[in-house]
């Protein structure tokens, strides 16, 4: 191809797609990107295919295949749409292994701006798995604190009844000793009272 341009990180990443469970790219964007014919790419890995184990390189079912086309991209320029086979699907160790087979200078570029995206890739999901752990850290010290904060109002709930149990048997002990006074109060009157009485027969000089 007459364009030597390299591929932005953008579009590299813009490639790359998650099927079972691991973030893998296509042949017939890895051609493209390595601006050679898909067949030839092809043509090279399976002259080499003790190269590509499953975990470096697979071939995706055809409900994988429609699956991406629906979902995650619509074959660019209409490249692929009526494919005759199913694509070669490459992880990140198969894409480094192409490396060795494709030499041209475009292609090694390609490959170590692929190696790049990747690690950055690797790098933000470390850095989403860390956010997640502080947030449940954050989640678990805010239960944690709403568990401290019950029990302390409960607590405070059972010191306000135990003081108004107390306030109520000192005010019943006050009023009893107030009536046990007033009592006394009118004992004592009485017996005042009784005192200065003249007793009957009793004559005074």
């Amino acid at each position: 191809m007459a364009n030597s341009i390299v591929a932005s990180s953008d579009i590299i990443k813009s490639c790359i797609y998650e099927v079972r469970n691991r973030k893998i790219m296509i042949d017939s964007d890895l051609a493209e990107l390595y601006q050679v014919e898909t067949k030839n790419l092809k043509r090279a890995v399976r002259m080499n295919i003790e190269r590509f184990p499953e975990d470096f390189m697979f071939e995706l079912t055809k409900e994988e295949y429609d699956a991406l086309r629906c979902n995650f991209f619509t074959l660019k320029n209409g490249r692929g749409q009526h494919s005759k086979y199913l694509p070669y699907a490459f992880t990140q160790e198969g894409i480094a292994m192409l490396s060795g087979l494709l030499r041209s200078p475009i292609a090694i570029q390609v490959n170590i701006n692929i190696m790049r995206v990747f690690f950055q890739m690797r790098q933000a999901l470390v850095a989403i798995g860390d956010t997640k752990l502080q947030i449940e850290q954050i989640r678990t010290e805010i239960k944690q604190l709403r568990i401290d904060m019950e029990e302390s109002l409960r607590d405070q709930n059972d010191i306000n009844a135990m003081f108004a149990e107390d306030h109520d048997n000192i005010a019943a002990q006050l009023e009893n000793i107030n009536d046990a006074i007033a009592q006394l109060q009118a004992d004592d009157n009485q017996r005042q009272l009784n005192s200065q009485r003249t007793p009957i027969g009793f004559k005074q000089s």
